[in-house]
């Protein structure tokens, strides 16, 4: 089954707990602090795979996790880091953060890593806060927790050559023709419900991956019919073949297909309708694609189109067909990227925070450094409650919600913890 979206949550590891303890040594009666730091968590990695050709296992496992860092140990003994979590997926997933839409990373190589979740620091050890004033601290910290996200994967084929054209034009049967791959064929109308790759050899050490593009119909660029699902794919490939049933016996004008489909192209992504594109005359083996053949090619012609006349059924003029295409292919000049809006990131102080009030009262204060003082700091320690005071007091936390009118009593918020605000 072919599946070429997916939605998933990660979670990366979070850092390991620092240790609070001191030297029991023989003949170290006043042995100091030695509590080691805990390890760094893990983060979560998507990686490329060319074994992988669909986002199939994304819909059974949508939720992944990874390894917590280990604790500090006593002796200044740190623990260890745990290692990343590799998530593997096909070359051609694009990866969007969820939330704002925005691409975390683009996977376009086998082998290619992206991290999209990074794994929490490990808390430090009292032996860490020993200064001239305090030589014996007994407070550690916690560990960092590690980024949470989800995301949303998005494959595009990673084609060189696409075949396209309206359902039943023998797009299918071509592919059968010129590779190993063997997709369903049928007298009907949208045999191909998703799209097939095929390896084209032209010689030794020339081959190409060809792709058949499932039927475009009118409006498709609208999402009519396959529409988005599949237009998509066609957008990294580098040559088009635009295969058009010349025979005429199921009633429709190959010109007039012709147009409707580059149509499409031009509405859904002006880049692909300029892309390289040539011709293939299909049906050749019947008398009605002989009569109307050369009408068909004399407007190509004009139009500045290159048409090959071929039959999918007997091979006639394929070879000839895919060895243009290589041509095109090795004259094939790398397009700029384009780039989406970017996004601007402006550097923020550490001690930056906000103050909101929720409808229930309470104070809600937010800022990445607060934030991860409260997540690593053991308020069960006396002595790093009195620090974490002392960090509120600095940061202007306390003066700014004395500003806002503040009693005491009144809820403060912070992440997932609670105070109960005391002057």
């Amino acid at each position: 089954m072919f599946i070429d979206r997916a939605k998933i949550t990660v979670k990366a590891g979070s850092g390991g707990n620092g240790m609070s303890s001191f030297r029991r040594e023989k003949y170290v009666p006043r042995g100091g602090p030695s509590g080691g730091d805990g390890g760094r968590g893990a983060n979560v990695v998507l990686m490329g795979d060319a074994n992988l050709n669909t986002l199939i296992d994304f819909r059974y496992k949508r939720q992944f996790k990874a390894n917590n860092g280990a604790n500090g140990q006593s002796s200044n003994m740190h623990g260890r880091g745990a290692e990343d979590l590799l998530i593997k997926v096909p070359p051609g997933t694009i990866i969007r953060d969820e939330a704002t839409n925005q691409i975390l990373g683009d996977i376009t190589e086998p082998g290619q890593m992206v991290i999209v979740a990074k794994g929490g620091r490990g808390g430090r050890g009292n032996a860490r806060f020993v200064n001239s004033v305090n030589r014996a601290p007994t407070f550690a910290e916690l560990g960092e927790p590690g980024e949470e996200q989800t995301l949303l994967l998005e494959l595009k084929l990673l084609a060189d050559v696409g075949l396209l054209g309206y359902p039943s034009v023998g797009k299918s049967s071509i592919l059968s023709m010129v590779s190993a791959a063997k997709p369903e064929i049928a007298a009907y109308h949208f045999t191909t419900l998703s799209p097939v790759l095929g390896v084209v050899s032209i010689a030794e050490g020339r081959n190409f991956v060809l792709a058949d593009i499932p039927g475009l119909i009118e409006g498709a660029h609208e999402g009519v019919g396959l529409g988005h699902d599949f237009l998509r794919h066609i957008e990294r490939t580098k040559v088009l073949i635009h295969v058009l049933d010349v025979s005429g016996i199921e009633g429709r004008d190959p010109i007039e297909d012709f147009h409707k489909i580059n149509n499409e192209l031009k509405l859904y992504n002006e880049k692909l309708f300029k892309r390289a594109q040539i011709v293939a005359a299909n049906k050749m083996d019947l008398p009605e694609a002989q009569e109307n053949y050369q009408q068909v090619a004399d407007y190509m012609k004009a139009a500045g189109h290159e048409i090959y006349p071929i039959s999918a059924a007997t091979g006639e003029g394929l070879q000839v067909l895919m060895q243009r295409a290589s041509q095109l292919l090795d004259a094939y000049v790398e397009e700029p990227e384009e780039i989406e809006e970017a996004k601007v990131y402006e550097a923020k102080p550490e001690d930056e925070f906000s103050i909101t009030r929720e409808d229930d009262g309470a104070f809600v204060v937010q800022g990445d450094n607060i934030e991860k003082l409260v997540a690593m700091t053991r308020f069960g320690d006396e002595e790093g409650l009195r620090r974490f005071q002392a960090i509120w007091r600095k940061l202007g936390i306390d003066a700014e919600l004395r500003a806002r009118g503040i009693q005491e009593g009144d809820t403060v918020r912070i992440g997932d913890m609670e105070f109960e605000f005391r002057p």
